[in-house]
């Protein structure tokens, strides 16, 4: 009995040091936080392994509208076109001035699919220190609604495609004059949130 006492007071002991150098390396400041200075391996494996378990664990009880409406798309198109492009670029585009200074680098979203209610949570929460803006703070359900509407058929359209699909967007009355996107205004929607 008093050798498992002291076998788990070791153990205690042991995560205490552990928590005090861990603590103690963050305060020296030695840890370059630099975009510019890439996470070792197994930091960058446990970091994204927190990110992808964090949103499929609080986007699993999001229930999916239908997605389908046309006019649901296109105005996803436009607030895809306004707000995401300078981080996830559209079709043909390679590169953009404020991504090629992120990291990690944002997913290029016309090349992969994205399931629609961790899309949802993501764009409506943010992602913590990766530069992924918490859009639910500035814009409504509906309207984060209809860019993963969108975000189901980016990956299937061609440059030419996505333009003319960017072309009939509706207009949006709040946009806002900040330019996020390498060439089109970023809306700033100020319709109230609605938690699911």
């Amino acid at each position: 009995m008093q050798r498992r006492i002291e076998y788990r007071t070791s153990i205690v002991a042991g995560i205490l040091a552990l928590g005090l150098l861990a603590y103690a390396y963050a305060w020296s400041g030695f840890y370059n936080i630099g975009a510019d200075a890439p996470h070792a391996p197994w930091t960058y494996r446990f970091l994204s392994m927190l990110r992808e378990h964090s949103v499929q664990h609080h986007a699993k009880s999001i229930r999916v509208p239908a997605l389908d409406d046309p006019a649901l798309i296109l105005k996803g198109a436009g607030q895809y076109a306004a707000m995401c492009t300078g981080c996830h670029l559209a079709p043909g585009m390679q590169q953009s001035e404020l991504r090629a200074g992120l990291y990690p680098q944002p997913p290029m979203l016309a090349q992969q699919q994205v399931d629609p209610r961790e899309a949802f949570w993501i764009i409506k929460h943010g992602i913590k220190m990766s530069g992924m803006p918490a859009w639910g703070t500035t814009h409504d359900d509906a309207t984060i609604w209809s860019m993963v509407a969108f975000l189901q058929k980016l990956p299937g359209l061609t440059p030419a495609q996505y333009k003319e699909i960017v072309a009939k967007a509706p207009p949006d009355d709040d946009m806002g004059d900040m330019d996020m996107s390498g060439g089109h205004d970023a809306t700033h929607a100020g319709a109230d949130d609605k938690t699911h």
